[in-house]
Formats: C-alpha cells, sequence, structure tokens
C-alpha cells in the first residue's frame, strides 16, 4: 500500500508568483508531495494548498538554504526571475540559476524543470531584448548542471494575472482608438495558462535521458494587433482601430503602457522591449514526452474566455470570509497583484446597528418590492426610467416573496446570485450597464458583540464606456451607496425599537444587548 512518504517530492521556487502560485495544486492534483522554497513563507500562509505542502525559507542565491531545501527532492521547479527588479536583474537571475543547478546536482535531483521565454530564430543571444536574453541564459545555465533538464520556452501565456495578458486586457478595454507602437505587427504564439501548467507537470516524468529545451505554444499564430481585436470580439466590445507608429521606441512604449494600463513600469518595460521579437514555435517535439489530450491546446478565443470566466461568474466578489473556492489554473488569485484581474470599481460602506443581527438580517432579506427600496424611491425610480428607455427591465419586476429570498429571485431590477442565510445577500444587476455590477450585503459582528452592516457594491467597466459610467457618477456614491447603508441601519434598529440611526442609543432607553458588550 502506497503511502505519502513513496510519493515523488517536487520542490517548487517562485510560489508566491503567477505561475508557482498556480502549479502547486496541479502537483498536488497529480499525486506528488510539494515543498515550496520561499524568502518569505509567510506570504504563502493565505494560499488555499497552504495546509497540504511543506514551506521551507530560502533564496535561490543563497547556497546553504537551496542546498537544504533540495534534501529528498525528485524534481525541481525554477520559476523564479527577476524581472521588475530593476537594473541588474540579468546578474541576479544568473547568479540564483547557478546555484540552484550546482545544489540540485549535489543533492542527487533526479530532473530540474524551467519555464523560460520563447526566443527567435536565427536573432543571436546578445541581440535579444534584456528580458529574453536572461530566460535564455537561464536556460542554458540550468541544461549544463550535470542533472536532467527540461526548459519549456513560451511566448505570452494567457490567463488572467500573466503580466502579458494583463497588458493585453488593459489596452484593449481602454482605448478605443489607439496609435500603437509598431510592435503591434510583430507575430507571436501565444499559449493558455492551463496549457503551461499541464506540460510542466507532464515534464516531471521525462525519461533521465532527454536534456534539453522545448517551444511551447497554443494552435494560433496572431500579431499582437490581432489579439487585441479578437479579445475585444470575445468580450463583446466595438471592434478597435489600431493606428501603428514607427516612432514609439520600446522605452517610449513602456511609458506609454504604464500610463494606459497599472501594470508597473518595471514590468511593462523589459515585456515590450520583448515585443519586437517574433517569437513563433520552431517545433513540436514535446507532444512526444506529454501528449495532448483531447481539447488541447486550447486556441487563443478558448484560453480569453476562460481567463474571464471568473469575472462573468461574479468570482471577482471576494467574499466577505475570504474562503477560497475551488478555482481552475486560469482563474485569478486572491494573491495576485492588485493590478491583475481586470479593473474592478469598489464602494464598501460599513455602519453599527444597534440592533440584533437577527433584525438586521430581517432588513436585508425584506429590501425591495412592496417593503421598500433603497436608496429612497426617487433615486430609484430615476434609474428604472432611464433603464427602460434602452430597452431594460426596469425596476417594477418587484420580488416573487415578500419575506424570503432564494438564489435566482428578482429584486426590482436586481436579482439574487448568492445567499448565505442571516449573513449575507449578493445581487447582480440585470439593468443595462456597460459592464457588471454586483451589491453585497452583510450582517456581522465585531470584535466588542455590536451588530454591523456592511455593504460593497462592486461594479466591472465593459471597455472605456464603462470606466466613464463609474466616475461620471461617482459624485454620487455618497447619496446613493451612502443613503442606502444609513437607511437600512434605521430601519433595523426602528424595527427592533433600538438607536436613532446615528449609531447612540436613544435617550432613557437601555440599549440591546449587542451595545452593552460594548462597553
Amino acid at each position: 500500500m502506497e503511502t505519502s512518504a513513496d510519493r515523488p517530492l517536487c520542490l517548487v521556487t517562485g510560489a508566491g508568483g503567477y505561475i508557482g502560485g498556480r502549479l502547486v495544486p496541479e502537483l498536488l492534483a497529480a499525486g506528488y508531495r510539494v515543498r515550496c522554497l520561499a524568502r518569505s513563507p509567510g506570504k504563502l500562509r493565505d494560499r488555499p494548498w497552504a495546509g497540504e505542502v511543506e514551506v521551507v525559507r530560502g533564496d535561490v542565491t543563497d547556497p546553504a538554504s537551496v542546498g537544504a531545501a533540495m534534501r529528498g527532492v525528485a524534481v525541481a521547479y525554477y520559476l523564479v526571475h527577476a524581472l521588475g527588479t530593476g537594473r541588474g536583474f540579468e546578474d541576479t537571475d544568473r547568479a540564483g540559476a547557478r546555484v540552484f543547478g550546482t545544489q540540485a546536482a549535489g543533492a542527487g535531483v533526479r530532473r530540474i524543470v524551467y519555464l523560460g521565454g520563447l526566443t527567435p530564430a536565427g536573432v543571436p543571444e546578445r541581440e535579444l531584448s534584456p528580458h529574453l536574453r536572461s530566460r535564455s541564459e537561464v536556460g542554458r545555465i540550468l541544461l549544463a548542471s550535470g542533472v536532467p533538464t527540461t526548459v519549456l520556452r513560451a511566448a505570452v501565456i494567457i490567463g488572467s494575472g500573466s503580466a502579458s495578458f494583463e497588458m493585453l486586457r488593459y489596452l484593449t478595454e481602454r482605448l478605443p482608438v489607439m496609435v500603437t507602437p509598431s510592435w503591434v505587427r510583430t507575430r507571436i504564439q501565444p499559449i493558455a495558462v492551463r496549457d503551461v501548467l499541464r506540460l510542466l507537470v507532464g515534464s516531471a516524468r521525462m525519461p533521465a535521458d532527454v536534456n534539453r529545451a522545448f517551444d511551447i505554444g497554443g494552435p494560433d499564430v496572431l500579431t499582437y494587433r490581432d489579439m487585441m481585436l479578437r479579445y475585444a470580439a470575445v468580450v463583446g466590445l466595438p471592434r478597435r482601430v489600431i493606428l501603428p507608429v514607427p516612432v514609439l521606441t520600446p522605452r517610449l512604449s513602456s511609458h506609454w503602457v504604464g500610463l494606459v494600463t497599472p501594470v508597473p513600469a518595471s514590468i511593462a518595460r523589459p515585456l515590450t522591449e520583448s515585443l519586437r521579437h517574433e517569437v513563433v514555435c520552431r517545433e513540436n517535439d514535446i507532444t512526444r514526452y506529454v501528449p495532448d489530450p483531447p481539447g488541447h491546446p486550447i486556441g487563443f478565443d478558448e484560453a480569453v474566455r476562460l481567463a474571464l470566466k471568473r469575472v462573468r461568474e461574479a468570482e471577482v466578489a471576494t467574499r466577505w470570509s475570504s474562503v477560497s473556492a475551488a478555482r481552475a489554473p486560469s482563474d485569478p488569485l486572491p494573491t495576485d497583484p492588485a493590478w491583475a484581474g481586470g479593473s474592478l470599481y469598489t464602494d464598501l460602506r460599513e455602519r453599527p446597528v444597534h440592533a440584533p443581527p437577527e433584525a438586521l438580517w430581517r432588513v436585508i432579506e425584506g429590501i425591495g418590492g412592496e417593503n421598500g427600496r433603497h436608496p429612497p424611491p426617487l433615486a430609484w425610480s430615476v434609474r428604472g426610467i432611464a433603464d427602460r428607455l434602452v430597452g431594460g427591465v426596469g425596476t417594477h419586476r418587484g420580488r416573487r416573496d415578500a419575506h424570503r429570498l432564494r438564489v435566482g429571485d428578482s429584486v426590482d431590477f436586481w436579482r439574487v446570485e448568492e445567499i448565505e442565510p442571516g449573513r449575507l445577500v449578493r445581487l447582480r444587476a440585470d439593468i443595462r450597464l456597460p459592464g457588471l455590477a454586483w451589491l453585497e450585503m452583510y450582517v456581522g459582528v465585531d470584535d466588542t458583540g455590536r451588530t454591523r452592516y456592511r455593504q460593497r457594491a462592486l461594479f466591472h467597466p465593459h471597455g472605456l464606456l464603462g470606466h466613464t459610467c463609474w466616475w461620471s457618477l461617482s459624485p454620487f456614491h455618497a447619496l446613493l451607496f451612502g443613503g442606502m447603508a444609513r437607511n437600512i441601519a434605521r430601519t433595523a434598529e426602528r424595527a427592533d425599537g433600538h438607536g436613532l440611526g446615528d449609531g447612540t442609543p436613544p435617550p432613557g432607553r437601555t440599549a440591546s444587548p449587542a451595545v452593552r458588550r460594548t462597553g
């Protein structure tokens, strides 16, 4: 009978990064044990898989910590790079790769797996962009380490959270008309993150005599312009007007990207410099060792749909409890950079309520229809009339049950998307908007035992019009969202006979038990 000790142990560096953080659960699902090497182990504490792996402290440039982490390891994944750390990142990458290869050889590691960058055919390494040159050099160092090594070379990875994909997303969504650098004509062979992870996991089982690099890519070869146009088509945006000009150098391009997107310039600049190179697979030998299952490799359009699926299903609205549901490899993670996952505007309101949680919940569950509307009827009606004028549902659908809510119920122009009885209601707007909108209402209790009402409005804009819509209405958010939170709290207090709606109990009355516990 196989025990956990019989399963091969994989070492993953870069588990806090985009690929590493998604590879760990895939390795666990494939039956491997996993050890993660991290400079700051505490940063992995909130990962959904944290309790299933061993985390050790160390740095790839420190031989002692890497050597200790290699003990008992069968397969070592090198998924770190110094991109974004400023000048000298090539030296850091070089030093880390040498330490990693030397320590892996000394520990008897069976295989190293490295994810590098796809390089253009016929271009000497010295003429590559610094980003691609460093990736290529790291691959060569690991291949010469004496440990059988698999180097996977990929171009643009399509998945929410990938820096290259986020650049593509923001540029396309925010600019209906673009004056672009000439590199938008460069041919690229993108690959879905699901295929990258599948090939990384499969590489662990390669025969011992395999020590080489493999080009990996999806089925489509596209220019960057093609990718922007196809992204717009998948998302449903109007066709983008793209006007390439030759005067934008890589340096100017990175500043242009920095103005339009939230991707940091320290990352955007080396990526845009690399886009001047044509990166297309020259071979597909990887399939000899890791065969493609049905439906793979995933095409560009489907990869984009998968990358955006979480947004469509409202998973962007992270639960108040921060409980992590099962995620697909292309989903964003809570630990991704703040600029990943597309734009999500948030209006957060929180108020103490001098009434028991049950009283507040009754008000939340009874919102809308004939029971009352928050914000006041005038604001509600004006928005409904505007929606009806453009063919929407308006605000007069009411609700099926005056006292109970169920998932799928309509509440005026909202629809119940999620409900946790006594705790949380999430509504999705059914009205016509240039984007997706949700409203969350939450019943909580603070550390002192006081009831608290939390309200969060979220808006995922669709194109430039969506961004404009949010910011044009932002001066009225205090009236709409603030008024709604205030009215719900006051209604709960009046219904329970407590408070004045401003956080203080009424004169001459005894505070509710929840208030009394505050001291």
